[in-house]
């Protein structure tokens, strides 16, 4: 067993109270530290403070102490041990340091998947968490913000949610009413992280074919052949995005054709749909912009 110490620190040009106040605000739906949508967002299975129990992706802990302002520590949930922790330490009037540790007794199986993908993207995370608290209190980073390393980029990859198999949502009319008797329909669903777009046609790249309807949250998109008529649906909502496929075939044709692609098509639907999903996590203002942006308004 090894225990690996990893320690990330930033100087801050602001007073230690508002940052320890974006500290107050983690985890929650407008927290303006974790870098989300970028990353899947930390979560907790109630408000902050000792006992919460949550995570961010697969791993998960819990909060042991709490002193609000000022600092969070979080074990790391069995099997796993050790702990991570947010400091804030005021250095004078309008400056203060921003702290992060990382303490873990490590085997070998778990020393080689830190050094190899976990480290990489901890560290990433971390100086993100940071260019976000520069932003949030001061409108910009006094250095250059944190860019991701090819191999950084690479393991992102892997990192956000899954589509998972849904029912055709309720609220999407607009699918549930585009044939009256279709010959297929299924749905693909994901969690929408706070800070991505909900405007639905943001989403409609998610399949190059026309507009046909958009209604409320739903965007509604097909094309008519003879052989089969398709709409494709993306309801955005406030928790999920759901991509829902109707189909409604003519003839034998339509039916032999379709029989093939069916086995292709949950596989290219949930490719569609996790690409589309990437690709506004990533274009979406980061956490610290949207924090300075509600502030400026507000003023």
């Amino acid at each position: 067993m090894r225990t690996v110490r990893n320690v990330h620190a930033r100087v801050i040009e602001a007073p230690a109270e508002r940052v320890g106040a974006l500290l107050d605000r983690i985890a929650a739906d407008d927290d303006p530290l974790f870098p989300t949508p970028a990353w899947t967002p930390m979560r907790f299975d109630r408000p902050l403070g000792v006992g919460a129990d949550g995570g961010h992706g697969p791993i998960r802990y819990r909060v042991t102490a709490y002193t609000p302002g000022r600092s969070l520590r979080c074990d790391f949930s069995p099997p796993s041990n050790g702990h991570h922790r947010l400091d804030v330490e005021p250095l004078g009037p309008g400056r203060c340091r921003l702290t992060h540790t990382l303490e873990q007794r490590q085997g070998p199986g778990q020393a080689l998947v830190w050094s190899l993908f976990i480290r990489v993207l901890h560290d990433s995370v971390i100086e993100e968490l940071f260019d976000n608290a520069e932003r949030a209190t001061t409108g910009t980073t006094a250095g250059r913000p944190v860019t991701r390393s090819p191999w950084v980029r690479l393991l992102h990859r892997l990192e956000h949610a899954r589509p998972v198999a849904a029912p055709v949502p309720a609220a999407a009319r607009l699918a549930r009413t585009a044939f009256d008797r279709p010959d297929f329909a299924d749905a693909w669903s994901m969690p929408l992280a706070p800070g991505m777009d909900r405007d639905p046609r943001a989403w409609r790249g998610v399949l190059p074919f026309p507009v046909k309807a958009v209604e409320g949250s739903e965007i509604l998109l097909g094309e008519d052949a003879s052989h089969l008529d398709f709409r494709a649906s993306l309801l955005v909502e406030d928790r999920n995005v759901t991509l829902s496929t109707v189909v409604r075939t003519h003839n034998r044709l339509g039916r032999l054709y379709f029989g093939v692609v069916r086995h292709a098509h949950p596989f290219m639907a949930r490719l569609m749909l996790h690409r589309t999903y990437r690709r506004l996590a990533l274009a979406a203002p980061t956490a610290g912009e949207r924090h300075w942006t509600r502030e400026t308004t507000r003023r």
